[in-house]
């Protein structure tokens, strides 16, 4: 039980953390205009919002909104306390939790895969980019394919997946406009107040990929806000003291999205029935995040070794 916690706790905590790297950096440049006193106020007072309002409350609701025959309070009370009927409860709503959060991930992982500018770790990701009009045509198949196998098992989950598909294509929209947001913010003259909260607005939409996710590893509660909790605070400080060493590591967005796509197919397959093994998803995102971490030093080893055979080159000269 101890171990499977602490794997648990661990897996969200990195899945966090990775999938929040846009955040970070956004973050870290606009932070980069304001004064030092307001960054403390961020890492500490962002950090409070980042964890108890956002990541606290939201798996709460989510819960909840599978479960309306229950109060919130009761919702938050079995979480913590051993409640057979609401636990029970959750449990068959389980399939609802989980399709409309694969399905979710799944259109993030596609929407980075076909649309997003990237550093390409295989070929294939070239050619997918160069086609990446078929997004659109794809996403709206595969959606429609769930909710077809949705509607004959229960029409509750065919709105799950509608639901799911409806708040990729919501929070999609406020992060395309993040990067031009932060374009704007890093040359006006806006407030640093004003900056700070539009960063901790912008670090909501963004933590919606770490708290749907985390389903894919627990349905507890507690442990969900646990594990966010801890990727939260390492976002945080990579924001302010390490972010150039994370920009160094050019495969990490690609081994988080692969991740969240591998969580979103079997977060899709469970609500369906398959059941998988409660580490599944933890060695996954360890095993992809360490394969795109392994290419991310090869290339920066590769580069070093240019550097000295072309210093190398100049002293013969």
């Amino acid at each position: 039980m101890v171990l499977h916690t602490i794997i648990v706790i661990f897996g969200l905590a990195l899945f966090e953390t990775v999938s929040s790297i846009d955040n970070a950096i956004v973050n870290a440049h606009v932070l980069s205009t304001v004064p030092e006193k307001y960054k403390k106020f961020f890492l500490f007072w962002g950090l409070i919002f980042a964890v108890v309002i956002i990541r606290g409350i939201l798996p709460f609701l989510i819960v909840w909104i599978a479960n309306p025959e229950f109060t919130l309070i009761q919702v938050v009370g079995s979480s913590f306390a051993q409640d057979g009927v609401v636990e029970k409860s959750m449990e068959a709503s389980k399939p609802i939790l989980l399709l409309g959060g694969g399905v979710y991930l799944f259109l993030v992982f596609l929407s980075w895969l076909f649309t997003e500018e990237k550093k390409y770790a295989f070929l294939v990701e070239g050619f997918i980019h160069k086609a990446s009009i078929w997004f659109y045509a794809l996403s709206s198949v595969f959606v429609t394919a769930i909710i077809y196998f949705s509607v004959n098992l229960h029409p509750i989950l065919a709105l799950s997946a509608s639901i799911g598909a409806t708040a990729f294509f919501i929070t999609d929209g406020f992060k395309k406009n993040a990067a031009k947001e932060e374009e704007k913010l890093m040359t006006s003259h806006m407030g640093a107040l004003s900056k700070i909260l539009f960063l901790e607005i912008l670090d909501a939409s963004f933590s919606i990929d770490g708290v749907i996710g985390a389903f894919a590893f627990t349905l507890s509660v507690p442990l969900i806000i646990l594990g966010n909790g801890l990727g939260a605070y390492v976002v945080r400080e990579f924001t302010v003291r390490g972010i150039d060493l994370i920009t160094k590591f050019a495969y990490l967005k690609n081994g988080a999205m692969y991740s969240i796509g591998f969580l979103g197919g079997i977060m899709v397959l469970e609500a369906f029935g398959n059941e998988y093994p409660f580490w599944l998803a933890p060695v996954n995102t360890f095993l992809l995040l360490g394969i795109f971490l392994f290419l991310s030093f090869r290339e920066i080893n590769e580069a070093k070794d240019g550097v000295k055979a072309l210093n190398y080159g100049h002293k013969l000269h």
